[in-house]
């Protein structure tokens, strides 16, 4: 996902300010500390100037003693100056830092799921570590940096005019061209920040991506293409770095050449000056002391300006993000209700999603559907039919388009989304299990217990009861054994059965399980399936059905068909009246014994 910004370079600069704000009494501090490390370094050619027009042409070796200890106390202020304003900034840019990360992490939560099947996880993490750490470099060292040496140019080059004008309109006109190779810098160099920073997003979805298929690479013996496909990746990103090179390069020569030929220029102008009694040996010599002391500050500008534009498109990149508008939120006057009844209803419910054509058909086209309190209903139909849509509706993963989800006669869109996914619990057919234990995995959704507590370990024990998941006693470290990345530490079936046994410890009044036992043997599932049972008594239920035994379990069968429910009905019932439903049935049959 990679958009252009059109804003200025203040204006995306400025959008900081909120996060920068409860830092800026420190940041002004230290700017306070930078200037006076500058005055510091500004003050000593005006010391050697005193030296070499009175002491040293007089030989008074006691205030030349004075004078060389007044250079070095100088010296030492500036130092020390220095590492005031260092420590000044550098610990509420770590906090700014920290702030924008935790809010960027904020707004990926709160992002709706079609956002984030839109963008490529590898740009949201490159955006997460890279550009915002850059974002916190520039705040401490670059922003205060340029602020600093264009302030010590400025007022450098207003000293200069103190010893002669003709010395200062020399320097102050070859210094010019900087400023004019600084503006086309920024109009070229801004464009291939933006490119680059973008092609490392890419690179890292593809390390990302070989990294969770390397099963699939490694079965197919792809890895070779893979490693192809990376290079051409990393070979973009380095013609764009090749090419922000030459930009940063020709800019350092300009930045390197100016000051030297202003140096020479003046230099001729002083013996000139000299020679006509217009300034002293030791105004020349502080001349171009001070004109050396400005030497360092007209050469970083180039490095300062680039770091600049670098933070301005990390800037960008991240506020991509924060300005995307969150599609699925709570209503400004939610509802409460008792959803203890659990009564679900799809009223004339249609859905697509955004990027759909113009004239496809709705994925879910007008569809009606009530489960009664304490209902289990099996939701059969053939590929493509809307089965796995349908079940992301209820916990508004995704809202409709038109009709209405209902919970207990409440549109859930008039419910706060907690409240909402308090009471509806779902279980993909595709388990996802996090980096942590496997007590933490199965109680996700039970932040009322408290870690440890009696009711907690009750919860869990009847939860990995009724998955059949008391495999993980046996792990190594029983509940507590680390659960790998996605768990792929496991087998299918565990992490499936895992992931059921945390829908089940979430006690929701409502459960959407989408075929949550495919991964699992037939002894295994029997076993689940006669667990399950003792919950969806007391629980209304809405199963996904891929297999027989999961009909079995409903009180009634709803086939859909392009979109719609067309038959409701129990399993009997239908069988006698519908050849559509004898006819995935048997499907269902042939996919057991294949």
């Amino acid at each position: 996902m990679t958009t252009s910004s059109s804003q200025s370079l203040p204006r995306s600069l400025a959008r900081l300010w909120p996060f920068v704000k409860p830092a800026m009494p420190r940041v002004i501090a230290g700017l306070c500390a930078a200037m006076l490390a500058t005055a510091a370094s500004l003050a000593i050619p005006l010391l050697l100037q005193w030296v070499v027009d009175g002491p040293l042409t007089s030989g008074n070796r006691q205030a030349l003693v004075w004078a060389t200890l007044g250079v070095l106390a100088l010296g030492i202020a500036e130092a020390a100056f220095i590492f005031l304003r260092r420590t000044l900034v550098l610990r509420p840019m770590t906090e700014v830092e920290f702030e924008i990360r935790q809010s960027f992490y904020e707004r990926l939560q709160r992002l709706s799921v079609s956002f984030h099947d839109r963008w490529q996880s590898g740009q949201l993490l490159s955006r997460m570590m890279q550009d915002i750490g850059r974002i916190r470099r520039w705040l401490t060292f670059g922003a205060i940096m340029l602020f600093v040496n264009l302030l010590t140019m400025l007022a450098g080059i207003a000293l200069l005019f103190r010893w002669h004008w003709a010395l200062g309109v020399v320097f102050f006109l070859c210094s010019l061209p900087i400023w004019i190779v600084g503006y086309r810098f920024e109009q070229k160099y801004g464009t291939l920040s933006r490119t680059s920073q973008d092609q490392a997003g890419d690179l890292a979805t593809s390390v990302e991506e070989s990294v969770h298929g390397i099963r699939v690479l490694k079965a197919f013996g792809r890895g070779g293409h893979a490693l192809g496909q990376f290079r051409l990746k990393a070979e973009s990103l380095r013609g764009t770095e090749m090419r922000k090179a030459r930009e940063v390069g020709v800019m350092w020569f300009a930045y390197d050449m100016v000051p030297a030929m202003a140096l020479g220029l003046c230099l001729l102008t002083g013996i000139v000056l000299v020679s006509l009694d217009h300034i002293t040996v030791g105004e020349l010599f502080a001349f171009f002391a001070l004109a050396a002391a400005l030497r360092w500050p007209m050469n970083s500008l180039g490095f300062l300006f680039s770091f600049m534009i670098d933070a301005r498109t990390s800037v960008d990149r991240v506020f991509e993000v924060f300005d995307t508008e969150i599609e699925i939120a709570d209503p400004p006057s939610p509802r409460t209700a008792d959803h203890s009844r659990g009564e679900l209803a799809f009223r004339n419910v249609s859905f697509r999603f955004q990027d759909a054509r113009s004239g496809e058909r709705d994925l879910v086209d007008g569809l009606d559907l009530v489960l009664r309190p304490g209902e289990t209903m099996a939701l059969v139909g053939a590929t493509g039919s809307g089965k796995t849509t349908l079940t992301t509706l209820p916990t508004r993963l995704y809202d409709v388009t038109g009709g209405a989800v209902e919970l207990d006669g409440v549109d859930v869109r008039e419910l706060k989304l907690e409240d909402l996914r308090r009471h509806i619990g779902i279980a993909f057919e595709e388990p996802i299990l996090f980096s942590a234990s496997v007590r933490e995995n199965v109680l996700l959704g039970r932040e009322d217990l408290e870690p440890g507590s009696p009711e907690a370990e009750r919860v869990l024990r009847e939860a990995l009861e009724v998955a059949q998941a008391g495999f993980a006693y046996e792990l190594p470290e029983g509940v507590d054994t680390p659960v790998s990345e996605e768990g792929l530490s496991l087998s299918g079936g565990q992490r499936q059965r895992l992931a059921l046994a945390r829908v089940v410890a979430a006690a929701p009044s409502v459960l959407v399980l989408d075929d949550p036992l495919s991964a699992l043997d037939v002894d295994t599932e029997a076993m689940v399936e006669q667990a399950l049972r003792r919950v969806l008594a007391t629980t209304t239920a809405l199963i996904v059905a891929h297999r027989p035994s999961t009909v079995a379990m409903a009180d009634r069968v709803a086939v859909l068909r392009d979109g719609r429910v067309v038959e409701v009905g129990t399993h009997s019932e239908l069988l006698k009246s519908s050849e559509h439903y004898r006819f995935l049935f048997s499907t269902l049959e042939e996919g057991v014994d294949s």
